[in-house]
């Protein structure tokens, strides 16, 4: 059931990837499923092949709201320096003052949100939340809707490093 949802959920990666570019969708390939990650690519017409991994939560707080699509994305930079771009999507607007948090064994990264999506705010803490995923076992990324409601979701870590490996060796 991972699969088939983390195949469908590559899809509404798309739609957060491509209007970043500006450019028209193209459909995802998967590379490899890692346990709990998944592996993609896709085309991009002006920035070429981009690659990128996500998963689905394993628990969504509260349990008796529809939440919508959400995942996790990280995505490699289009900028040939092979650097990752932690991404949060959830089926909501968040509310833009509350930002979203991510846990991984104590170590908190704060980001900020645009509508139903949230960046990392500083951006020089890519690659600590990136290494912390790797040597994680869960994350847990916390944040509040537009209407007041506290969400929460918990993701496995398992296979984000063999997902990772396959999106570094992509371009």
């Amino acid at each position: 059931m991972l699969k088939t949802s983390l195949k469908t959920l590559a899809y509404c990666a798309m739609a957060v990837a491509i209007p970043l570019s500006g450019a028209s969708a193209q459909t995802p390939k998967p590379i490899k499923q890692h346990k709990a990650w998944g592996a993609y690519t896709y085309n991009d017409a002006k920035a070429g092949k981009i690659c990128y991994i996500l998963s689905i939560p394993t628990v969504k707080e509260p349990s008796d709201r529809d939440h919508g699509d959400v995942f996790f994305l990280v995505s490699q930079k289009p900028d040939g320096t092979k650097a990752f771009e932690p991404q949060v999507e959830v089926g909501y607007p968040l509310k833009a003052e509350t930002g979203v948090t991510v846990t991984i064994d104590g170590k908190t990264f704060k980001m900020f949100s645009q509508g139903h999506n949230a960046w990392l705010t500083d951006l020089t803490q890519e690659p600590a939340l990136v290494d912390a995923m790797r040597s994680g076992r869960t994350m847990k990324v916390s944040g509040q809707s537009t209407r007041g409601t506290q969400t929460s979701y918990t993701y496995s870590l398992s296979g984000v490093t063999a997902a990772l490996s396959e999106v570094a060796k992509c371009k």
